[in-house]
């Protein structure tokens, strides 16, 4: 990984972990045949996995089939200050191959989703995952680097 140009901004990892935990949505970054795609998503992150879920067809798949490299993206709290003219921030960005879920790991996948999103439904997602079987693709990220990055003094 190259070096952060600004490291007084690096954020422990263990916070950074936190904002990748607890994001409400991240920002996919697939290349392929020179295209880059930016894909805003859900997801879930178990601490080794970011699990996310799409369209069987489409361009963020067929990236994905062609270069499985990937980076996503997490911003955390955010604050404007005009009058200093900054930006209190804090954000992740995570590096590593997504793999094509098969078998088990889609349900556990839409599952682990699920109980992000909806907490409280009753079955614990299985019904909604159930019922999405056959209609969504689910992925999941090996986190191979993280880094997260912050200005959150005034």
């Amino acid at each position: 990984m190259k070096e952060m140009r600004r490291a007084d901004r690096r954020l422990p990892d263990e916070r950074a972990r936190e904002i990748l935990r607890d994001g409400e949505y991240g920002i996919l970054c697939t290349c392929a045949s020179n295209e880059p795609l930016g894909t805003p998503l859900s997801y879930v992150f178990d601490g080794e996995y970011i699990w996310i879920h799409g369209a069987r067809e489409g361009l963020m798949r067929s990236n994905l089939s062609e270069n499985p490299r990937v980076s996503f993206t997490v911003v955390g709290d955010t604050e404007i200050l005009p009058d200093r003219y900054i930006t209190l921030y804090e954000s992740v960005i995570v590096k590593g191959v997504a793999e094509l879920c098969s078998g088990d790991y889609v349900m556990e996948g839409l599952i682990l989703i699920t109980r992000k999103y909806c907490p409280v439904v009753e079955d614990g997602g299985r019904g909604f995952a159930e019922r999405s079987l056959d209609r969504v693709s689910v992925y999941r990220i090996k986190v191979d680097e993280i880094s997260g990055k912050g200005r959150l003094t005034r």
